[in-house]
């Protein structure tokens, strides 16, 4: 059991003991400094302080001793998360390009090298805004700009960087609304968001780690605020911090506070302190107060500037520490490496998303949540899976450059077992790999990450991705509380009751018949992915119709085509694509579209689309008179 520590000095006040996470993408440092030179002489020991503001150095500190991961890592789309506006920065097409969005219209243009946005809405009004930031890259661009009067050099402009309404998908050269990447409700216009500094921040750029901690280290009733890393995970899941030495936690965060106020700290209690930490991140926080701008070295890595400054005496550490504070386990032991690295990628990989309440494993988001269905929760959901004392998000993907899409499809092919197999190693033999699995050794059924860790997620291409906790598709929380049964992303063909008396069958399982007729109906004849298209929840639906598009089942086109009036408009372009996959060919719609004209001007254009592939003797609903 955890040990927990109380604050010395604070009578009376509750044990601040810390349950968290830590900072983004991790990889073991492998420059010409790390522990591998040190032969013979000893590893030299890891930074006693990488949590405060003076603990980091910036990436250019790690160039002169690691060049070649430091230029991999500059061109990396996490590096570029984010960055400031200049000339090629952008990819979108900023040449009087028009997006219509119901009744409003936005227009990009470029004047003397500046890119500019010119937002007209009926409903929130019409203003011109240059784009100050890029954000994101790798799927698509999302822009943030000031207001300007005029798109021209020296108008006048606001101080406020926000958060414009309309993104740029790199995967297939579009215009879109920003929010329809995610579970958002049907928007009725073009609304500029929030402040960059509200909203973006921390999670695209580098920010000293106790930045982000104050809610966590406050407790219950913490106060909300922009760069909160809270990580909703089960107490046996989380990582313990412990404050060791209260005085010098309170003059951290009075230091932190007088960074970003300009003042002094008034709070006369920890609780209080934290609360002003929290309050002054919330009104202060801003650009000049990063780390960097785009995800530096020190976001995965922790606070070096020990480690630049005495590479062969002092090593960085994945693992958040200080003078006043200690990291452990659960079982207060000193927390494993791989784990260490899975933490620091969950403090920005484990979004929940607010509007959205519904989970995977039936779970809701402020209840016992189980893992997310959309894209950026992949480090949280691995912390919920079985492997994460031997495995870390590094085992699959590499932080310094970008995953090429060849080594992440092959990683769902039996080539990519020998990241289970390197502590699995009896399923190397072929005979005990089919016992296993109940499938052919070199077939698709007997590739770990595809039963393991499948397909079944929201990404931001409108393709699933992997759902990072690592399971079995026959665990009973899956079986009984999800939809679809995951072995029905393969065996697309089958009912409900085939696939499950075949896992008992396999597998020596049971499952709960009642159950599972709250899932799929009374019938569980029906076919699992066409039930769950019908009865499931949005993050379920969208799972089958990606499945049932790329099976090809025709029997689901009119389900499909209901989804296009969808209220959440994610959905919509899952059946979209679904239907084109369908029919073999392109349906011209307007995807931003009023959810009932959408589903209706779909309904249309299939008529259209097989009275023209009608046999010319039945074309017009009367057979030609033979000859």
């Amino acid at each position: 059991m955890t040990t927990h520590g109380r604050v010395p000095g604070l009578a009376g006040k509750a044990p601040l003991t810390l349950v968290l996470a830590a900072a983004v993408w991790a990889l073991s440092c492998r420059g010409p400094n790390s522990a591998d030179t040190h032969a013979g002489r000893g590893v030299p020991p890891e930074t006693s302080s990488n949590v405060e503001r003076q603990d980091f150095a910036g990436s250019r500190a790690c160039a002169g001793c690691h060049p070649a991961i430091y230029e991999r890592w500059q061109s990396s789309p996490m590096h570029r998360m984010t960055r400031r506006m200049a000339r090629g920065e952008a990819r979108a097409p900023f040449d009087g390009s028009k997006f219509r969005f119901k009744d409003d219209l936005a227009t990009m243009v470029t004047r003397e090298g500046q890119h500019y946005m010119h937002i007209e809405s009926a409903k929130y009004g019409s203003a011109w805004y240059r784009i100050t930031k890029v954000i994101g890259g790798r799927y698509r661009e999302d822009y943030a700009g000031v207001q300007v009067a005029a798109p021209e050099a020296g108008a006048p402009a606001s101080e406020e960087e926000r958060i414009l309404p309309v993104s740029y998908l790199l995967f297939d050269k579009s215009w879109r609304y920003k929010g329809y990447s995610v579970m958002s409700p049907e928007r009725d216009g073009l609304k500029r968001g929030l402040a960059w500094r509200k909203t973006c921040i921390f999670c695209h750029n580098t920010a000293p780690w106790l930045s982000s901690y104050y809610d966590e280290l406050y407790g219950v009733g913490a106060p909300s605020y922009q760069g909160a890393a809270s990580l909703k995970l089960p107490p046996e899941r989380r990582l313990s911090y412990t404050i060791v030495d209260a005085s010098r936690f309170e003059d951290a965060v009075e230091r932190e506070i007088e960074y970003l106020a300009g003042r002094p700290a008034e709070a006369d209690s920890v609780e209080a302190l934290l609360e002003e930490a929290a309050e002054a991140t919330k009104a202060h926080f801003s650009e000049e107060h990063l780390i960097e701008i785009g995800i530096g070295c020190e976001a995965c890595h922790g606070g070096s500037r020990a480690h630049s400054l005495a590479p062969n005496e002092v090593l960085p550490s994945y693992t958040p520490t200080s003078s006043f504070l200690r990291t452990t386990t659960k079982t207060d032991r000193p927390v494993p490496k791989a784990l260490a690295q899975s933490h620091s990628c969950a403090k920005c990989h484990t979004v929940l998303f607010s509007r959205y309440p519904f989970t995977w494993e039936g779970g809701e988001r402020g209840f016992a949540p189980g893992g997310s269905s959309m894209n950026s929760g992949e480090a949280r959901d691995f912390l919920l899976g079985g492997c994460t004392a031997e495995l870390a998000c590094t085992s699959c993907h590499d932080p310094h450059t970008e995953d090429s899409e060849a080594r992440l499809k092959e990683l769902h092919t039996v080539a990519g077992n020998p990241v289970c197999t390197s502590c699995h190693e009896e399923l190397t033999h072929p005979a005990r790999l089919e016992r296993h699995t109940h499938h052919a050794p070199g077939s698709e059924g007997s590739a770990c990450l595809a039963c393991h860790m499948p397909k079944k997620n929201v990404g931001l291409n409108y393709e699933l991705t992997s759902y990072h906790r690592i399971g079995s598709p026959t665990d009973k929380e899956r079986v009984e509380g999800d939809r679809p049964l995951e072995c029905a992303l393969c065996h697309t063909d089958q009912s409900v009751l085939e696939l499950v008396e075949s896992m008992e069958s396999l597998w020596n399982k049971s499952y709960d018949r009642q159950r599972l007729q709250q899932l799929y109906g009374r019938d569980l004849r029906q076919n699992a992915l066409e039930a769950t298209l019908e009865l499931g929840k949005p993050h379920e639906q969208i799972v089958a119709m990606a499945r049932l598009g790329r099976a090809g089942r025709q029997s689901a086109r009119d389900g499909l085509v209901a989804q296009l009036a969808h209220e959440l408009p994610l959905l919509r372009f899952f059946a979209h694509q679904a239907l084109e996959q369908l029919t073999g060919r392109a349906l011209s719609l307007d995807m931003h579209a009023s959810g009932p004209a959408l589903r209706d001007a779909a309904r249309r254009a299939l008529a259209e689309s097989a009275a023209d592939s009608a046999p010319p003797s039945t074309k017009g609903g009367v057979a030609d008179a033979p000859d």
